[in-house]
C-alpha cells in the first residue's frame, strides 16, 4: 500500500520527517487534508496546526507559516518554526498574545506586524490550550 512522506524543514535543521497515512497543514484561508494519490499543490502557510496521521495515531505539531509542496505522495513543509503540540505552553502563549495586542500601530507597517503576531500568538495558544 503507498503511504505519503512528510518532511518539515525550518531554517535551522529538518525539524521531522515520517512516513503517513493522511496530513492536514493549515493553509492560510483554511486547512487542507492531504491523502495518498493528491494532486500536485503549491500552497501558502498559515499559522496552526500540522497533523500527522500514521498507524492510527496522530501527532501534532505547531508551525509558523511557510509553503507546502505535494508531489508524488511526498509532502515538503517549509516553515521559520514547527514545534510539537504539548511542547507549547499556554502561559507563555496568553503573555505573547497580550504582548502584541498591546503594541502601536499607527502606521500600516505596524497594523501589518502586530496583525501577524496576534495571529501567531492565538493559534500558539489555541494548540497549548487543546494539549
Amino acid at each position: 500500500m503507498a503511504e505519503l512522506n512528510i518532511s518539515v524543514v525550518t531554517p535551522e535543521a529538518t525539524a521531522f520527517e515520517q512516513a503517513a497515512s493522511f496530513v492536514v497543514v493549515p493553509l492560510y484561508d483554511g486547512e487542507l487534508g492531504i491523502a495518498v494519490g493528491h494532486s500536485p499543490m503549491i500552497g501558502r502557510l498559515g499559522y496552526g496546526e500540522v497533523r500527522v496521521t500514521a498507524d492510527g495515531a496522530t501527532q501534532r505539531y505547531y508551525v509558523d507559516g511557510g509553503f507546502v509542496q505535494v508531489a508524488d505522495n511526498q509532502i515538503t513543509v517549509l516553515t521559520n518554526r514547527a514545534i510539537a503540540a504539548d511542547a507549547l505552553d499556554a502561559t507563555s502563549a496568553a503573555s505573547d498574545l497580550e504582548a502584541a495586542r498591546a503594541k502601536p500601530a499607527n502606521s500600516p507597517e505596524l497594523l501589518e506586524i502586530r496583525d501577524r503576531e496576534v495571529a501567531r500568538a492565538r493559534a500558539q495558544l489555541r494548540m497549548a490550550n487543546r494539549s
